[in-house]
């Protein structure tokens, strides 16, 4: 019998999408379940199949529509590990999830196990808190040139004030003491800096609660080197990824840790680590960051008696040395496999740790969440337009000679950059110039659709391939756009 079909199922059972995934995830999905059942965790436990053999029967997504009505049905889902096939056209099934399903915070404890788990840094209890939806992974991407790709940023209030807010409330409701910001919005002033505006606005809310922002690349440093001195950090998606592994490995392991993927009113649990499929069918893996997600998922729908029994099994466990072969060390008294780990945390139900904390286990949605804030509708006015045009043929001040020609009235040529450098009118014969400029037309006065179709139709004319254009808006008299070097 599958350790799926044993799981306990009686009328107050919670229906939860079970994935067991690719890999290890069999083993630690069998693991986990086997412990669920022995301490008396009531869900219903309904396996959908994801992963690698559904990307390799055709589905770019890696998830059939089958699983995606049990999904919709349970509004749960605990998650092993998956393979992505190498090569292009497959899309990031977490990705998809996240986003089809409105997944929009990421939530990643990172605490220290010291002395059981090596680690330099044995006072470390922080929570990583990661925007799910926006960011460089909308995965809006383009091939522009035969020398330029790019990839869209996208950061919208709506969203950065919803994961924000998510992190301070997340904070109140377990006793934190600060929320950090990290962004990079002295280079990306409009993306990054909305980000930390927003954060600055909603952090004046709860004056119990300290607050900082910290620009991501000294808050990486610090992270590293002085992580006992975050308690919630609460980060932009790419940034949120990187730290949150990082934050993982500086605890011990990154296979101890479990994360949570919220939505209003669907959540995804799961380990963070990959699917290693280099010890897959061994026997040897680490269930515990699954079993970590398992923990927070029966705290999420209400079973928090039941999550901190195991948590305290496991804690037990740790600190008796009984160890996985990815965490064996000096402190470690036997070392076990998969199966033989989820005996041991079986063995200790009911037993309490002596030496790591245990702390409450509460939900990972916040209900008390405050409403988003309505903010008046600014006045937008369009003033110009940046015209990207895939040229090779010579230098920039040639380029200006045959843009000058065109009538762009309104507008005027203002500047042309590349790669985000400026080139015209002022440029350095250091510059480094590739098939790829901005050239940039802008007025004084409001300027209509129909005259940057004009002018976009007199650049074709010229012979110059236009690959983009990008207009460019003031929001109550405040420029929306890169003034750029010279502006």
């Amino acid at each position: 019998m599958l350790a799926t079909d044993r799981v306990a199922k009686t009328r107050t059972a919670v229906p939860v999408a079970i994935a067991h995934g690719d890999g290890i995830g069999p083993e630690i999905m069998d693991a986990t379940l086997a412990i669920l059942e022995a301490a008396g965790a009531q869900i219903d436990a309904r396996p959908i199949e994801i992963g690698e053999r559904v990307y390799r029967s055709g589905l770019s997504s890696g998830i059939g529509d089958e699983a995606l009505e049990t999904l919709s049905a349970t509004r749960l889902l605990l998650k092993a590990p998956i393979t992505t096939p190498q090569g292009g056209g497959y899309k990031s099934l977490n990705v998809t999830i996240r986003k089809m399903y409105g997944l929009y915070a990421n939530v990643r404890p990172a605490r220290a196990m010291a002395p059981f788990v090596p680690t330099l840094h044995p006072s470390m209890d922080m929570v990583i808190v990661r925007e799910n939806e926006e960011d460089v992974y909308g995965g809006i991407e383009h091939r522009q040139t035969a020398d330029v790709t790019q990839c869209l940023k996208l950061i919208t209030r709506s969203g950065s004030e919803r994961i924000v807010r998510y992190a301070f409330e997340y904070a109140r409701a377990h006793g934190r003491k600060r929320v950090s910001c990290f962004t990079k919005d002295n280079i990306m002033k409009i993306t990054d800096g909305l980000f930390h505006r927003v954060f600055t606005e909603i952090a004046r809310e709860y004056p119990e609660i300290e607050n900082e922002h910290l620009i991501v690349d000294i808050g990486a440093a610090r992270l590293a080197t002085q992580p006992e001195r975050f308690d919630v950090v609460v980060l932009p998606n790419l940034y949120g990824d990187i730290l949150s592994d990082i934050a993982a490995e500086l605890c011990g392991s990154v296979g101890m840790a479990g994360s949570a993927n919220i939505g209003d009113d669907i959540a995804m649990f799961e380990a963070i680590h990959g699917s290693a499929p280099d010890i897959a069918g061994q026997g040897i893996a680490n269930p515990s960051g699954l079993l970590n997600a398992a923990v927070m998922m029966l705290g999420h729908i209400g079973q928090g008696t039941i999550a901190k029994r195991i948590q305290d099994a496991w804690l037990c466990t740790i600190e008796e040395g009984v160890h996985t072969r990815d965490i064996f060390g000096a402190q470690s008294t036997r070392c076990v496999g998969t199966e033989e780990f989820a005996s041991a945390v079986i063995e200790r139900l009911g037993n309490t740790p002596q030496r790591l904390a245990s702390p409450e286990i509460g939900r990972c949605v916040l209900p008390e969440q405050p409403v988003a804030t309505q903010v008046a509708a600014p006045v937008k006015e369009r003033r110009g337009v940046d015209i990207f045009i895939d040229w090779n043929e010579g230098k920039p001040e040639q380029l200006a000679e045959r843009l000058l020609a065109v009538d762009a009235q309104p507008m005027k040529l203002a500047m042309i950059t590349n790669r985000g450098t400026q080139v015209w009118p002022r440029a350095s014969a250091s510059t480094r110039c590739v098939d790829h400029w901005r050239c940039r037309f802008q007025s004084d006065e409001r300027v209509d659709g129909a005259s940057i179709a004009r002018l976009m139709a007199a650049v074709e004319s010229l012979g110059l391939e236009t690959i983009k254009c990008e207009g460019l808006y003031t929001f109550d008299g405040v420029a929306g756009y890169s003034l750029g070097q010279g502006q």
